[in-house]
């Protein structure tokens, strides 16, 4: 084998290692399954969430502050993942969604699960929160058995398994890209993840 092949393979198989270390790294990854979005044009953030995960509620302060700089052609949305005991307090979300209440109980509903230690799950429980706060019980179990609610919960069972989501929170962006702690290299990485994940998004539209 001549020097020039030798330095030629030598190259090929730095740029490979190079390549291979730098997949290793990336704070997001491809999906397995790309699913579409919801067609307006702007590149879609969602996140799935439960309001029992005590990563997600680290995460809202996080979120929160992205979301005040969030650029013009993104379009976040919230979901809270259905599966297993995550239901109920799914339907505790779509339900003050229904109501017009979420913007206002959105953190309250997070704070009285990790600050205040109280088991929604429980119906008198929940009923007294929802009373401390302003909001009549039978009115909310009304609402929580409306066709809007229900439908809310179907579609979001579909997605949760569209998505494979089996842990929280875990982000994915343009139907094409997925992060979270464990891909990212920890929670706190998670943002960058995404805007990394939205330039790659938007450069791909261009």
């Amino acid at each position: 084998m001549s020097l020039r092949n030798t330095l030629t393979l030598f190259a090929a198989a730095l740029s490979f290692a190079a390549a291979g270390a730098w997949a290793q790294q990336m704070p997001y990854q491809k999906m397995d399954a790309p699913q579409p979005t919801d067609g307006s044009g702007k590149i879609e953030v969602l996140e799935f969430f439960w309001y029992g995960c005590p990563h997600c509620y680290a995460m809202e302060s996080n979120v929160n502050a992205w979301l005040k700089t969030k650029p013009a052609d993104v379009e976040f949305k919230r979901i809270p993942a259905y599966a297993g005991s995550w239901v109920q307090l799914a339907s505790v979300y779509y339900t003050l969604e229904a109501m017009g209440k979420l913007e206002a109980m959105h953190t309250k509903v997070f704070d009285a699960i990790h600050k205040d230690h109280l088991n929604l799950h429980n119906g008198k429980i929940l009923d007294k929160f929802l009373s401390d706060n302003g909001i009549d019980p039978a009115q909310y179990h009304s609402v929580e058995k409306s066709f809007s609610v229900v439908n809310n919960l179907n579609r979001d069972k579909q997605l949760t398994m569209l998505y494979q989501v089996d842990s929280v929170p875990r982000f994915f962006i343009a139907g094409k890209y997925v992060t979270s702690g464990d891909i990212a290299g920890g929670n706190d990485k998670i943002m960058g993840a995404i805007d990394m994940a939205i330039a790659a998004a938007r450069k791909e539209k261009h």
